[in-house]
């Protein structure tokens, strides 16, 4: 890949562009052609995502249309049902039902492991027992976040979502219209051309129209990346912005590490936590249930978005909680409850740090859910527009790609036009190298083996079009 391309050593200086369009045009081919695999799964993956409470709902459809006869058990009750279908087991969360016929759902910890166990509310019996890791979505949300290879699967995502960000910067820069005629090929394809016109058009004007919320669903993701959250992390502690737990974790690890310590673990990082996937003795294996009647007669009125789970404290004397866990984050309220039901503190979306704000809203839009139906169709038009950008760039490449050579712009001579506003572009890619470290540390990996093997290889050189 070149990273910059400079003129031939026999060209004067004064006619030697430092950053050739050519350069540019090398830029996108190459983060193109790694990038595609990536765009496909990750745009495949993300709009099945995207219908979570519809699929969901389908699949709970059975547990929601139960026959109930007579009186419901005690909340207290449903738990200790629910943690006794997992030996081991503790309280994580008592989720409140959503309807006169639905079934309890108790959330089970057990070391690492959570489970889902839905509990009828009135016979106590239990109807299914599921482990989290095993629903489909939460199997989409990692085939898609991490490749269903945890911290490994988060990096590699990144650093292709990293990429992405620049082939779509990249293919602005040459798409930014020079001596265009009219809006055809700029704003809608010129579909009677045929040809190499009509795939350059729709791979342009489809490029065009999709950048904005491209980039949006690549910046909005990256919270959730191993690498990068933990940049994120820390940049949060360095400039005081930080808050003693966020509403979300950072790669698979963080999500592990957040199960063990609510099911009585060692802190995160303790290598002998959870050993043998069981959680040592803590306070929740003898949590009293007891309050759950009272802490769901106070929640239940206030009206939070669903799924509203109520949890027993960490910590021996410490407070019940409670929190709307919907998808559309704004929504979202967190509670502090005493044992007999009092609530201590409330805290609405609207009152955390901007900072938390500001992801939630990126993390709800990403998801689908901040604006209902709308906010879904936009995800399957970005969706839907990516794939097409990933069959377009193909199709170009296979159609222009000689014969002995890999097809990328060659840089010769003749080809030599200087970009525009190198200055700026140069600007912009130092800021992409600061903002998205794992990129930056890619380009320099890249420059440096560019330039002291691959250019010094005739038969690389020549076959990835890269200058002498």
């Amino acid at each position: 890949m070149s990273i910059e391309a400079l003129s031939d050593q026999a060209m004067p200086a004064s006619r030697r562009p430092w950053l050739d369009l050519r350069a540019v045009w090398r830029w996108h081919f190459y983060a193109g052609l790694f990038c595609i695999p990536f765009i496909v799964w990750l745009s495949l993956t993300g709009a099945l995502y995207l219908f979570k409470p519809q699929v969901e709902a389908l699949i709970d459809r059975p547990y929601d249309t139960l026959t109930i006869t007579g009186p419901w058990a005690s909340a207290a009750d449903q738990a200790r049902a629910g943690v006794a279908a997992v030996p081991g087991g503790v309280l994580n969360a008592y989720e409140l039902p959503k309807g006169p016929a639905t079934a309890t759902r108790v959330i089970v910890g057990r070391g690492t492991e959570q489970f889902r166990v839905y509990v009828h509310p009135q016979t106590l019996a239990i109807l299914k027992v599921v482990s989290e890791d095993d629903r489909l979505m939460r199997i989409i949300f990692r085939l898609h976040g991490e490749l269903m290879m945890g911290d490994k699967g988060s990096f590699v995502v990144e650093l292709a979502a990293s990429w992405a960000i620049v082939m779509i910067l990249t293919g602005l820069y040459l798409w930014w219209p020079r001596q265009a005629d009219g809006l055809a090929g700029v704003l809608y394809p010129r579909l009677g051309r045929g040809g190499r016109t009509f795939w350059r058009d729709l791979h342009a004007v489809v490029g065009l129209w999709v950048s904005f919320f491209a980039l949006f669903l690549l910046l909005s993701g990256l919270p959730w990346s191993k690498n990068w959250g933990a940049y994120f992390k820390e940049i949060r502690q360095i400039t005081g912005t930080a808050v003693a737990k966020q509403d979300w974790t950072t790669g698979r690890s963080g999500e592990l590490a957040e199960r063990l310590a609510m099911n009585g673990g060692a802190a995160a990082g303790d290598e002998h936590a959870g050993h043998h996937g069981h959680a040592p003795a803590g306070p929740n294996l003898q949590a009293d249930y007891a309050p759950l009647d009272a802490l769901a007669a106070t929640v239940a009125p206030l009206n939070l978005a669903p799924p509203v789970l109520i949890s027993p404290p960490r910590q021996p004397g410490g407070y019940w909680t409670a929190k709307s866990d919907a998808q559309n984050r704004p929504l979202r309220t967190d509670l502090t409850l005493s044992p007999d039901g009092q609530v201590l503190k409330r805290v609405d979306f609207s009152q955390r740090h901007w900072v938390d704000r500001m992801v939630g809203i990126g993390v709800a839009a990403h998801e689908g859910h901040l604006f209902g139906w709308l906010n879904q169709a936009l995800g399957v038009f970005t969706a839907l527009s990516l794939i097409t950008l990933a069959v377009s760039s193909v199709v170009l490449w296979l159609r222009r790609r000689p014969a002995q050579a890999l097809g990328a712009p060659p840089a010769t001579r003749a080809s030599r036009q200087p970009a525009r506003a190198p200055l700026m572009f140069a600007a912009l890619l130092v800021a992409l190298g600061v903002f998205l470290p794992l990129l930056g540390a890619s380009l320099v990996g890249v420059l440096v083996v560019e330039r002291l093997v691959l250019r010094r290889l005739p038969a690389a050189r020549d076959w990835l079009g890269l200058p002498a």
